[in-house]
């Protein structure tokens, strides 16, 4: 692997402050927003479906600039990121792989990454280049990023409509991250399993990719699926005991709802 792409929201930064201060602004609870935002998720929406939830037609661009003009605009330090970037990104460049964050989000979001002085060689958002995810287009533009084949360079990302499958369609290897909503919510669907060269549980395991022939890459990318699979798989630790009642007709219609919802995103 020459290249290593990753995405901005669930994958490096926790998107708890966002979420959070929307609520605020809306002058309602945090935990009525993530609840919203938790069965926009499920159903395969996008997320921001929440906030027109709780204001029907709401111009969520507008409301962003609103937000912004009145001192309350969008705000990212250390503590947002989470732990593994700095580690996972220090030594994906230290064995020598070309680090790119190209992701969604607003220009300002750029500069507060930028200001963080990641281990990365590119950092660039959505609308810095015009053109936001899942468009071909901005698949287009990581690829050029990339700097080398699409074939020798992988896209990381936690959302299967908005990561993962546009870009397996731009021929980038893919990897699938198991965090956020998104990601633990989609991580077993069987569009997610088919489509993931890879799929990994912290940005720590990149590095065991990118080892050179030889040295091990091809046995650990098999075991980053393998031990996902076994350790992580089916709805979370814990459901057969908080859901036992359920009856297998009604787990397996739920399940086939969900299954149906990814696809008819993608």
């Amino acid at each position: 692997m020459e290249t290593i792409v990753l995405g901005i929201g669930e994958t490096l930064v926790r998107d708890d402050r966002r979420w959070s201060s929307w609520a605020d602004w809306l002058g309602v609870p945090p935990h009525t927003l993530s609840a919203l935002v938790g069965a926009a998720v499920a159903q395969g929406h996008d997320a921001t479906d929440a906030l027109r939830t709780l204001r029907p037609g709401m111009d969520v661009e507008a409301a962003y600039r609103a937000r912004s003009a009145a001192g309350r605009g969008e705000h990212l330090d250390e503590s947002d990121l989470y732990q593994d970037v700095r580690p996972a990104l220090g030594e994906l460049r230290a064995a020598g792989v070309r680090v790119v964050v190209a992701g969604n989000g607003s220009a300002r979001a750029g500069e507060l990454l930028r200001a963080l002085d990641l281990p990365a060689d590119l950092v660039v958002t959505s609308a810095e280049w015009g053109v936001r995810k899942p468009d071909p287009e901005f698949f287009a533009r990581v690829a050029e990023a990339a700097e080398a084949p699409p074939a020798a360079s992988l896209y990381v990302g936690d959302h299967p409509a908005d990561d993962l499958f546009p870009a397996a369609a731009a021929g980038l290897q893919t990897a699938h991250l198991r965090r956020g909503p998104y990601g633990h919510w989609w991580a077993d669907h069987p569009d997610v399993v088919e489509t993931a060269e890879f799929r990994i549980d912290a940005l720590t395991e990149l590095v065991a990719l990118v080892r050179p022939p030889g040295a091990g890459a091809e046995a650990a990318g098999a075991g980053a699926v393998g031990s996902d699979a076994e350790g992580t798989g089916g709805e979370g630790p814990g459901e057969e005991e908080a859901g036992g009642e359920e009856t297998d007709a009604a787990g397996a219609a739920r399940e086939g709802a969900r299954r149906g919802a990814l696809r008819s995103v993608r």
